[in-house]
């Protein structure tokens, strides 16, 4: 008895030391619900004026941003689009924190009541859907009409053609769950790699090695990581023969020094992960069509945009990570 009362005593003291928003496992709602309610909102507030992929873009470029930056307040519920408080109510607004629809309409704001409440809240997901939605339905229902709402929204190019690709990417796998990833050199090819992130390079100039090199055999299969859009293809100096996709979460996945490249891929196309892109080889360093000046590899390389700016990372991890998967 005097065990079990120890027992129990230790419990009540654990249990008054967790927050009280502490929840059980059976109340924490796991990814795949979180993820139906999006598509739900998405498909509510959405037509054939402003299809559903173009509201899971703009709203999957705002999380991918708000996971990169200090900056910027990561939303809490299920929608991370965010309108700037003068945005929403009107910059002519003597109030900023208006709720009230009718007014925030008067002062040319663009924030609208969508769950009719009566009130325009920054912060609910009806009301900020149907108010990007206004936004967007205000230029037509065209691909370029999205474009030029985007550029009117956010005045960034780059900006503009990631949500793009992430729209590209959605309207095709009629999904927004494409966060699958393989390992670049397909299962049964040997290969050896280690990190080699900023390591010094001499050829070109002073400059840190921003990838990963994965030494195979001239004329391993190399394949594409991750859904994504072919945004360049071709050759350059450094790179030699390369392809660059970039994905639906802001990354751009560059494959350099490759021997030559699948004859089935053009720039433009979707991908997937495990879609044949080309072979090892070691073309780069000079002019077209240089070759044989290190030893055959992909340089596998990754670059993050946030809003303002791109910049490489490590993707060791990453292809470690993936290749265990394999």
């Amino acid at each position: 008895m005097r065990i079990q009362f120890i027992i129990a005593s230790l419990c009540i003291l654990i249990w008054s030391f967790l927050p009280s928003g502490f929840a059980s496992a059976s109340d924490v709602r796991s990814e795949e619900d979180i993820v139906k309610e999006r598509m739900d909102l998405y498909l509510r507030f959405s037509d054939e004026l402003v299809p559903w992929y173009y509201l899971a873009a703009i709203d999957q470029y705002e999380r991918n941003i708000q996971q990169v930056r200090n900056d910027l307040q990561k939303s809490e519920g299920p929608i991370s689009i965010q309108f700037q408080a003068d945005d929403w109510t009107g910059i002519l607004n003597p109030d900023p924190t208006d709720t009230s629809p009718d007014t925030i309409s008067l002062f040319g704001g663009n924030g609208m009541d969508g769950n009719e409440d009566g009130i325009a809240d920054l912060t609910d997901p009806a009301d900020i859907l149907v108010s990007m939605y206004s936004h967007l339905s205000f230029y037509g229902p065209r691909e370029d009409d999205f474009k030029a709402a985007l550029w009117h929204y956010y005045k960034r190019e780059a900006t503009v053609n990631q949500v793009m690709t992430i729209a590209k990417l959605y309207k095709h796998f009629e999904t927004v769950e494409l966060d699958a990833h393989v390992f670049p050199i397909p299962k049964g090819h040997h290969y050896t790699y280690r990190g080699t992130w900023g390591s010094s390079r001499g050829w070109g100039g002073r400059r840190i090695h921003e990838g990963t090199d994965i030494f195979a055999g001239y004329g391993v299969p190399v394949v594409a990581t991750s859904y994504g859009v072919i945004e360049v293809m071709g050759w350059n100096e450094y790179g030699g023969w390369r392809v660059g996709i970039r994905d639906n979460h802001n990354t751009y996945h560059y494959f350099a020094h490759l021997a030559y490249f699948d004859k089935g891929i053009k720039e433009g196309d979707i991908v997937e992960p495990g879609t044949l892109l080309g072979y090892v080889g070691s073309s780069g360093y000079g002019k077209e069509g240089t070759s044989g000046k290190f030893p055959p590899h992909l340089h596998y390389g990754v670059y993050k945009y946030n809003g303002r700016t791109e910049w490489a990372f490590d993707p060791f991890p990453a292809l470690r990570n993936w290749e265990r998967q394999k």
